[in-house]
C-alpha cells in the first residue's frame, strides 16, 4: 500500500499490474470456488518452499507466540498448513467480489448477532474491530449480515496503484461502505461513527512510533489504539468480528461480546482498551491458529528506537498483568576489552536497562572481565571468551547458546567484534561506523558534529544508547550501583585509603613510586598526630602483572600499609574499593571501576586526556601538569623523562589528598 491514487497518473507498470490482475480474476471466475480453493492451497505451499525469508519470519513469529508449548516440529508444521490457507483464502479473496452477492453470503455462517441486535437495539454506535483471519476480504463482501440496516464504512490505505486501488474502491462503495482514506485524518470518521455508522478498523498489525506498546501472546508488540480511539470519541461500543474457515469455500463468522462500551465506561483508557483488545485477538488466533497471517512482523523491532520507554502512548498492560510475566526482549551488549573502558560503559548500560521493562541484558566480552559485568545489578548475564576463541566459533556458540538475541549494541569499535555479532544471526546490530565493518551493522549511530570536542568516552557510550531509545539524563545514571557481591563492612575506627600506583597500558602513565610513598609518609605524619587525629590504613591495589612494584612500594613506605597489588580478584577488588574512603591513582582501570562504584578519586594525568577518560562527578579530583606535549597517549614518553608526571609535585598531591579527607 502506498500514496493516495489521486496523486499520480498511472504508469506504464501500473498498467501492466492491473492487466496481469484483471487476467488473473477471469480465470478464477471459470472455477467453482471449491477448486479456487484447492488451486489456492497449492499456490500457498508452493509459496512455503520458495519464499525462505516469509517462511522464517513465520517460523520465527510462532517461536515467539508459543515458544515451550509448541515443539519446533510443531511449530513447523502449522506454519506450513497457514501458507497454505492463506493461500487458498487470499485466491477465494480474488474470487469472491465476482460471485452473486446472495451466493456469496450462502457460504458464511453467522454466530453472536445478538450482540450486534443489542447495540441496535440501545442505539449504540458501533466501532468493529477485525484482524487477518482466514478470508479477511469476505468481511468486506457482506456487510448486510451484521450491519442491521445502518451505513458500513471502514478505514484504508491507499494502494500504490492507482489503477487497482480505483478498482477495490468502487466495488465497495457499490456494496454501501462510506470509505475513509487514513491519509485525510481521522476527524470525519469519528464524525461517522457518532451518526450511529457502524466503522470496521484492522487491529493486528505493527503499529510502528505511534502505536500503544502492549503485551501480544505476552511479548510486547507495537499496537494500534485506532480501532479504541475511534470508539472513545464516537461514544461507542466496541465489538470484535472473528472469520474463520468453515469447511471448503465456506466460512463462519462470530461476532464476540463487546470489547468495551464508552458510552458506559467512562473511566476507560485507550491504551487500556487497546491492551484489553489485544488478548481478545490473541484468544481468537489460539482457536485457529493456521487461519491467522503469521508472516507479517508483528514484534518488529522498532528503527532506530527498540528502547520504548519515551514513545508517547507509552505501555499498557492488561489488568491484573505484571512487567516480569513479559517474554524478554533479548539484547546483547559487546563490552569493551579494557577494565577501564567497560567501567566507563556502566551508565550507558543502566541507561538501556531502563529503556524497556521486558528488557534481558547480557554482556558478552573477555573472559578476565566475567567479575565485573556479573557484579553490575543491570546485567543479567555474562558470555566471555578467551583470546584463543576463532572468529566462526564466537558465532557458532551465540548462535546455538539457546538464547534468540533480537539485537546486539557494540561498544567495540573492532570488524571481528562485528563479525562475531553478524555470525550469530542478531538481526539488529547497533555500533559507530568503525573501519570496515559499517556493511555489517543495521543501526549507525551518528558522529558527532564536526567541529565540537571530542566526547569523554562514558558519553560515547551514552550517546549509543540514546540512540537506541534510551532516556540519558538520569542523575542515577552516574551513580555508582550496589554491586551484587557482598561489600564487607568497613572498620569505623579506621580511614582506608587506596593506591593504585601501577598502570598496565604502560610506563608513560605512572608517577614515580617514590612520591606516592612520600605522600603516604607526609600525609600520615601530618594527620595522625594528636588526640583528633586520623588511623590511616593504606591500601595497594593493582594487576597480578603488577606485583614486583606493589613490593618496590611496600619496601619505600614506613606507615601501616596492606599490600594487595595482584592478589584480589575483580570481586574481591570491588569489595575492598568500596571499603575505601578515595582512590590515590593514576589513570588507570582501577581508577575508573573506583569512580562506577561512587568511590572518590585523587587522580594523575600525563600522557592522556582527563575529558576523554577521566573520572567524572564532583568527587573527583583530578590533576596534572599540562606540559606542550601531552596528551601524547604513548606508552613510553619518547623523551624518556616523563615530563608530564614528574611535574605533579609531590606538595600538590597531598593538599590534595588531605582535602578529600576533609570531605564528607
Amino acid at each position: 500500500m502506498g500514496q493516495d491514487a489521486g496523486a499520480a497518473r498511472p504508469s506504464a507498470l501500473h498498467w501492466l499490474q492491473y492487466g496481469v490482475f484483471r487476467a488473473v480474476e477471469w480465470l478464477l471466475k471459470l472455477g467453482t470456488v471449491e477448486a479456487v480453493e484447492r488451486l489456492g492451497r497449492g499456490v500457498g505451499l508452493l509459496a512455503w518452499w520458495l519464499a525462505g525469508s516469509y517462511r522464517q519470519l513465520a517460523l520465527r513469529n510462532l517461536e515467539i507466540a508459543y515458544g515451550h508449548e509448541l515443539t519446533p516440529q510443531q511449530r513447523r508444521t502449522l506454519a506450513r498448513e497457514s501458507f497454505a490457507r492463506l493461500g487458498a483464502n487470499f485466491l477465494c479473496g480474488l474470487k469472491l467480489p465476482l460471485m452473486a452477492q446472495a451466493e456469496v453470503e450462502r457460504r458464511v455462517r453467522m454466530e453472536g448477532l445478538e450482540h450486534v441486535r443489542a447495540a441496535d437495539a440501545g442505539k449504540r454506535n458501533i466501532v468493529y474491530a477485525v484482524c487477518h483471519l482466514s478470508c479477511w476480504e469476505l468481511l468486506t463482501q457482506v456487510p448486510s449480515l451484521f450491519v442491521f440496516g445502518r451505513t458500513p464504512g471502514s478505514v484504508y490505505q491507499a494502494l500504490g496503484n492507482p489503477l487497482l486501488n480505483d478498482l477495490i474502491l468502487r466495488r465497495r462503495e457499490k456494496l454501501g461502505y462510506r470509505l475513509f482514506d487514513r491519509a485525510d485524518g481521522f476527524a470525519e470518521p469519528m464524525k461517522f461513527v457518532r451518526e450511529m455508522g457502524c466503522l470496521g478498523v484492522l487491529v493486528d498489525q505493527h503499529a510502528g512510533d505511534h502505536g500503544v506498546w502492549s503485551p501480544f501472546f505476552g511479548r510486547l508488540a507495537s499496537t494500534t489504539p485506532l480501532a479504541a480511539l475511534l470508539a472513545k470519541r464516537g461514544q461507542a461500543q466496541l465489538l470484535f468480528m472473528t472469520l474463520n474457515d468453515d469447511g471448503p469455500g465456506r466460512w463462519v463468522m462470530r461476532c464476540l461480546p463487546p470489547i468495551a462500551d464508552f458510552g458506559v465506561e467512562k473511566g476507560a483508557s485507550v491504551e487500556q482498551v487497546t491492551a484489553r483488545l489485544n488478548g481478545v485477538v490473541e484468544q481468537v488466533i489460539r482457536a485457529a491458529p493456521e487461519d491467522w497471517f503469521w508472516v507479517h512482523n508483528r514484534w518488529k523491532t522498532p528503527n532506530p528506537n527498540f528502547l520504548i520507554r519515551h514513545y508517547r502512548r507509552g505501555l499498557a498492560l492488561p489488568d491484573g498483568m505484571g512487567e516480569e510475566e513479559l517474554k524478554r526482549f533479548e539484547l546483547i551488549v559487546r563490552s569493551p576489552n579494557w577494565l577501564g573502558d567497560a567501567c566507563m560503559a556502566f551508565p550507558a548500560v543502566r541507561a538501556l536497562k531502563r529503556g524497556r521493562p521486558d528488557l534481558r541484558l547480557t554482556v558478552f566480552g573477555p573472559e578476565k572481565l566475567r567479575e565485573l559485568w556479573e557484579a553490575l545489578p543491570e546485567v543479567d548475564a555474562y558470555v566471555g571468551k578467551d583470546g584463543k576463541e576463532g572468529l566462526l566459533a564466537v558465532g557458532r556458540r551465540l548462535r546455538e547458546s539457546g538464547v534468540r538475541y533480537d539485537a546486539g549494541l557494540l561498544f567495540t569499535n573492532s570488524t571481528r567484534s562485528t563479525l562475531e555479532f553478524w555470525l550469530a544471526k542478531i538481526p539488529r546490530l547497533i555500533g559507530y561506523r568503525g573501519s570496515l565493518r559499517a556493511r555489517w551493522l543495521n543501526q549507525i549511530c551518528p558522529e558527532p558534529k564536526p567541529g565540537k570536542p571530542p566526547l569523554h568516552h562514558a558519553y560515547r557510550y551514552l550517546r549509543m544508547a540514546e540512540h537506541a531509545g534510551a532516556a540519558v539524563d538520569g542523575a542515577e545514571l552516574w551513580r555508582g550501583s550496589e554491586p551484587k557481591v557482598k561489600v564487607a563492612d568497613a572498620d569505623s575506627q579506621r580511614v582506608r585509603i587506596g593506591i593504585c600506583a601501577g598502570a598496565e597500558y604502560g610506563p608513560a602513565k605512572r608517577w614515580p613510586l617514590e612520591r606516592f610513598a612520600e605522600v603516604m609518609n607526609r600525609v600520615t605524619a601530618e594527620l595522625s598526630d594528636g588526640e583528633t587525629g586520623m588511623d590511616l590504613e593504606w591500601v595497594f591495589f593493582g594487576a597480578p602483572g603488577e606485583a614486583a612494584m606493589g613490593e618496590a612500594l611496600a619496601q619505600l613506605v614506613q606507615v601501616e600499609h596492606q599490600n594487595r597489588v595482584g592478589k584480589t580478584r575483580l570481586s574481591e577488588l570491588i569489595v575492598e574499593l568500596k571499603t575505601c574512603r578515595f582512590l590515590l591513582t593514576n589513570d588507570t582501570g582501577t581508577m575508573h571501576l573506583a569512580a562506577a562504584l561512587g568511590v572518590p578519586t585523587v587522580a594523575l594525568f600525563g600522557s592522556t586526556e582527563p575529558s576523554l577518560t577521566g573520572p567524572l562527578g564532583d568527587q573527583h579530583r583530578v590533576l596534572r601538569d599540562h606540559v606542550p606535549c601531552s596528551p601524547c597517549f604513548k606508552r613510553e614518553c619518547p623523551f624518556g623523562h616523563y615530563d608530564c608526571m614528574k611535574g605533579l609535585t609531590v606538595d600538590r598531591v597531598v593538599e590534595e589528598v588531605k582535602a578529600a579527607l576533609r570531605m564528607e
